[in-house]
């Protein structure tokens, strides 16, 4: 097999991999991942369809997976999945280019292997995970992961929190996006009780209750939430 075609079934398995890992990709961005022409990349996917992968072309918008096909998978339960999110965003923060790029490759193969929903689920906490500069800390919070639970499925959140006054208060909330900053964790969410978006330190959490009934999500990306409030 010559190099030429040995590149292009690798760039064949990675588009197929991109197709599993994304709900929709557009012919411009797998040509710029691949460095090659979007012509090329249109020969690609007519490859892929000939050969048995059933791709979906929504006119003007770009291509996804038919529902339901996958390659066989390795199972992650959805706090397996979130965890990994987040070292992700860690990873991506790195200066070494190539562990960023290696890691990206590995972490599209895992996210290929999950149902619409929870993939949908780990890209949703990919977009409300921000990392700022680390340092070395101490653990300083047990309530990560179920914070993660209820921001991805908008799980209405009792929490008792201790102020600065060392005020303990009870109060509901409705997570929005996590943060780590120079102080550690910080959760951002609409506060019932305040009724406005308020940051609280995780490690200020006494106790937390995820209730079984969800809200209405906030139309507002995170990026919308800095403009308007603030970083």
């Amino acid at each position: 097999m010559s190099d030429g075609n040995v590149k292009r079934l690798s760039r064949l398995t990675a588009i197929t991999t991109q197709l599993q890992a994304r709900s929709l990709v557009t012919a411009t961005e797998l040509a710029a991942r691949f460095s090659v022409s979007v012509r090329t990349i249109y020969r690609d996917i007519r490859a892929l369809e000939s050969s048995g992968i059933p791709i979906y072309t929504e006119e003007g918008k770009g291509y996804r997976m038919v529902e339901g096909y996958r390659l066989p998978p390795i199972m992650f339960t959805e706090n397996e999945a979130n965890a990994l999110v987040m070292v992700e965003q860690l990873v991506l923060n790195n200066k070494d280019s190539s562990l960023v790029k290696e890691y990206s490759n590995a972490i599209d193969k895992i996210k290929s292997s999950l149902n619409s929903e929870n993939k949908a689920k780990v890209n949703f906490l990919s977009e409300r995970t921000q990392f700022s500069q680390m340092k070395t800390q101490e653990k300083n919070s047990d309530h990560l992961s179920t914070l993660q639970c209820a921001l991805t499925n908008f799980f209405l959140t009792d929490i008792g929190y201790m102020d600065e006054a060392n005020r303990l208060t009870k109060r509901q909330i409705e997570p929005f996006a996590l943060l780590n900053t120079r102080n550690g964790w910080m959760l951002v969410a609409w506060c019932r009780l305040r009724q406005d978006f308020r940051n609280f330190r995780l490690d200020r959490i006494q106790n937390l209750d995820l209730r079984s009934n969800t809200f209405t999500p906030h139309d507002m990306t995170l990026e919308d939430y800095f403009c308007r409030y603030g970083k």
